[in-house]
């Protein structure tokens, strides 16, 4: 099932983003007095086709890894005299700088609508109370304790952890300070704490940014019963079955779940002894633990799951807006997840981040399906950070992508006359191989983590 959801949630995401992408450039195209002949969803081997009254031939295409919008333009065939004055070539520099980009901002503008659709629906966050801090931890140095509530991050105030995940993201791979407000139980005056980073988590290629500063959130006490196998996991080799109750870890009393998932983390490829209480009776079960990730992100994998613990009501909070508020929340966070992209790809760039963090079409398939399977909500979620993530990076100013368009008619602007054929054919070949590089490392990303 989980397969089905990865292929429908790709396909749909896919083809609601480039769809709204392409129209953009199609509308603006139409409204400029340029002749659309062509708009196709995907590539390849056409499925369905359709013409309107105006000529324009409508395609969905068999490979559905993108789409475009094919104009008339006399440097790609002749062009009858009649039609001149239609030819995409023949337009102002203004009005071609207004179709390039059109594509992009119909991806911001979907992001916008998804995030105001959102934020009328409201979510249910669950407040960022802190369970636990490791010692000698940046935490532990700066005075956080268990028991605090976070309430700000570097100045912004945050409703739950993903709103503090949020906030420390954009300090990846950085060094100085991250100031955190928080409120002690019973209190409602925050004080703030401030933690020192350097470079921090600058080679991690899978960071987590609220452990990586040393904090555990607090979550509910869950029993250490057994509810789900992986049947290529050691545990199922091993002889566990659901409903087991696990006792002990290496002779070490255990009665919560975290407690185990913390010593299996630690002893990736080492051997264990589970105390294991099974119809009543006791019995120890050795095995030796799978490994997850490589170099630093090595970590052990038991195989086995158990079922969720219930929050108390007092965790929870309900964070919805009004129609108008909920505009306001849609703007801030697609303007905040835009920065937040480009700032992470100018940390790549400069070697702050590591280019591990770069995904392909698998991990986003994978993405989709998990979010399809989680509900219309989080679904909804994902198409806007991908409408953003594609509106960000077809502005970028390489030649084959929209940005590079871009940058050619600026260029022409303000020089009066455009570039040669021969500097444009030469940032059109650089271009392409950049672009083709990137899809490449995405893709080695994409395998390494399968």
């Amino acid at each position: 099932m989980s397969a089905l959801y990865m292929v429908v949630g790709l396909l749909v995401a896919l083809g609601v983003l480039v769809t709204f992408h392409e129209f953009g450039h199609f509308w603006v195209a139409r409204r400029c007095g340029v002749k659309v002949l062509r708009f196709s969803v995907g590539f390849g081997t056409p499925l369905l086709r359709w013409y309107d009254k105006h000529g324009t031939e409508f395609v969905v295409a068999a490979i559905p890894l993108g789409g475009y919008v094919k104009m008339l333009d006399e440097r790609e065939g002749d062009v009858s005299p009649q039609l001149l004055d239609q030819a995409f070539n023949r337009k102002s520099v203004r009005q071609r700088i207004a179709i390039v980009s059109a594509g992009p901002i119909a991806n911001f503008l979907l992001a916008i609508l998804f995030f105001w659709i959102l934020a009328m629906l409201g979510s249910q966050q669950i407040r960022p109370v802190i369970g636990s801090v490791v010692p000698e931890s940046p935490a532990a140095v700066a005075g956080l304790a268990a028991g605090q509530e976070l309430v700000s991050v570097d100045g912004e105030a945050v409703d739950g952890w993903g709103g503090v995940n949020l906030q420390l993201v954009r300090r990846l791979g950085e060094s100085g300070e991250i100031s955190v407000g928080v409120v002690e139980s019973g209190s409602t005056l925050p004080v703030v704490h401030r933690l020192q980073i350097s470079s921090w988590l600058k080679n991690a290629d899978n960071p987590d940014p609220i452990g990586g500063l040393g904090i555990q959130p607090w979550r509910p006490a869950v029993p250490p019963v057994i509810s789900q196998l992986d049947d290529k996991g050691p545990a199922k080799a091993a002889g566990l079955a659901v409903g087991d109750l696990l006792v002990s870890v290496d002779g070490q009393p255990v009665d919560d779940w975290q407690q185990v998932v913390d010593k299996v983390r630690a002893r990736p490829a080492e051997k264990l002894a589970l105390g294991v209480r099974r119809d009543g009776n006791e019995r120890q079960i050795i095995l030796t633990l799978a490994v997850k990730g490589e170099g630093k992100e090595r970590t052990g994998y038991l195989g086995a799951g158990v079922a969720g613990g219930e929050w108390p009501a007092e965790m929870l909070r309900e964070v919805s807006y009004g129609p108008v508020a909920a505009i306001g929340q849609a703007l801030q966070r697609t303007w905040s997840m835009s920065l937040l992209t480009l700032d992470s790809l100018k940390k790549m760039v400069l070697g702050q981040l590591s280019v591990k963090n770069l995904s392909g079409p698998i991990t986003i398939a994978k993405v989709a399906g998990a979010s399809a399977q989680s509900g219309v909500g989080e679904f909804l979620h994902f198409l806007a950070y991908l409408s953003i993530s594609l509106g960000v990076l077809n502005l970028l100013p390489i030649p084959v992508l929209d940005g590079g368009h871009l940058l050619f008619y600026m260029v022409e602007w303000a020089r009066g006359r455009p570039l040669s054929e021969r500097i444009q054919a030469w940032g059109m070949q650089i271009g392409i191989s950049l672009v083709i590089g990137v899809m490449l490392l995405a893709l080695v990303n994409d395998l390494s983590r399968l």
